[in-house]
């Protein structure tokens, strides 16, 4: 849709910014990140090429799901969107498994434990962001869509950006949250650094002969993690990470080969594999973003950071993302400073770049340990595992960090 004309054009010009923030991107982060700063009284805008898909009980599960941490749970609910998230169509898990195929070592994760109800929630990635569109209008968010960012000019209070066919707008602060792949973030000129994993990820549903009991199920094979993760009706999402021309040659297997290799590998923890839905792959990949900011512009989610969907963390660093740029915005407010100023804006990248850094080198090496295949190294690998597994106070860290506490 077209721009309010409060908006756009010279008037725009001579009276300052009209927004306080344009938020580019309408996926889960970026979504969340309009809402977060309209509830917080920030005049917000958020552009997106296409509006999305509405959801709908009576459409099949969405093949890309996320498993919510508590922390990103926690923001939802903030936000207003969760009980409509959770009423609606939600795997919770109260368990988490993870073993290694050539020790047999395992470490298993128990929300009781750790003084919880649940670990999580696996979730569908349009649940989420449909609800969470569907809020944006009531909370003041203007939403202009379709429609991308051309370009973009540095003034002096303000950034000012063009859209195809459109007339400008400004703002005080633009925020990229427009994917792994970022018009923004080039625009910017941050570059970025990482590597290719040589992998793709396999995701599919499935009906497994017996139930998942709550439980996200994790086996490290030779070729790369697999993971069962836990649907509300009673199927399982699979993750399974594999090098390229052993995905492609899965990826052209018939149901039933492809049910039967799924089996072998998921060590039939779940019994027989019966039913599948078609299949999907992406492309793995390491990237971080050398900065998270520039002059009037932050990055956020994706634009900031991939990491390896080991560990099931890109949408929840995101969801984190997207506090710490409120909080610091909100922080600069009351003090009665530019909320884009740099040193505000520094405060924000240089936490979650670091933040973020931290968690994504760790899956890094974790992929990489599960890759050591001479003996020794995978001895030493079993015995480490296991003894984590009776660290009760390490594990129990590693269990509220990946919960966001």
């Amino acid at each position: 849709m077209n721009a309010p004309a409060t908006l756009r054009g010279e008037s725009t010009r001579r009276r300052g910014p009209a927004l306080d923030v344009a938020v580019v991107g309408g996926g889960m982060v970026g979504a969340a990140a309009a809402l977060a700063l309209a509830r917080a009284g920030f005049a917000t805008a958020l552009v997106e090429a296409r509006e999305p898909t509405a959801w709908s009980a009576q459409h099949e599960v969405d093949l890309r799901v996320v498993g919510l941490a508590p922390s990103s749970i926690a923001l939802l609910h903030e936000l207003g969107v969760w009980p409509s998230i959770r009423d609606a169509r939600v795997g919770p898990y109260a368990h988490m498994h993870v073993w290694d195929a050539e020790t047999g070592a395992a470490i298993h994760f128990d929300a009781a434990t750790e003084g919880r109800d649940l670990l999580g929630y696996i979730v569908e990635n349009n649940l989420v962001q449909w609800r969470l569109w569907q809020a944006l209008e009531s909370a003041g968010v203007q939403r202009i869509c379709p429609a991308h960012v051309s370009g973009y000019e540095v003034l002096d209070d303000r950034i000012q950006f063009t859209l195809a066919d459109a007339q400008p707008l400004s703002a005080r602060l633009l925020v990229a949250a427009d994917g792994a792949g970022s018009p923004l973030r080039a625009l910017a000129g941050i570059e970025t650094e990482g590597r290719e994993y040589a992998q793709r990820g396999v995701v599919a549903h499935v009906v497994t002969e017996r139930p998942h009991e709550h439980t996200a199920w994790q086996r490290f094979i030779d070729t790369g993690p697999l993971a069962l993760l836990p649907l509300a009706d009673g199927r399982s999402s699979i993750v399974w990470s594999l090098p390229e021309a052993e995905a492609q040659r899965v990826m052209a297997l018939d149901d039933q080969a492809f049910m039967d290799a799924l089996g072998v590998a998921s060590d039939f923890r779940l019994g027989r594999i019966t039913a599948c839905t078609p299949r999907a792959a992406f492309p793995l990949k390491l990237q971080l973003a050398k900065t998270y900011q520039a002059e009037r512009l932050v990055l956020l989610g994706d634009a900031a950071h991939m990491v390896h969907p080991l560990a099931g963390q890109g949408v929840n660093l995101g969801l984190r993302d997207v506090l710490e740029l409120r909080d610091s915005l909100l922080a600069a407010r009351d003090a009665g400073l530019d909320i884009a100023a740099a040193h505000v804006l520094r405060r924000y990248a240089r936490r979650r770049r670091s933040a973020d850094t931290l968690d994504a080198l760790g899956f890094d090496a974790l992929a990489r340990i599960y890759q050591w295949h001479a003996a020794p190294l995978v001895a030493a690998r079993g015995l480490g595992v296991r003894l984590l597994d009776r660290l009760g106070p390490l594990k129990r860290r590693l269990a509220e960090h990946a919960a966001g506490v």
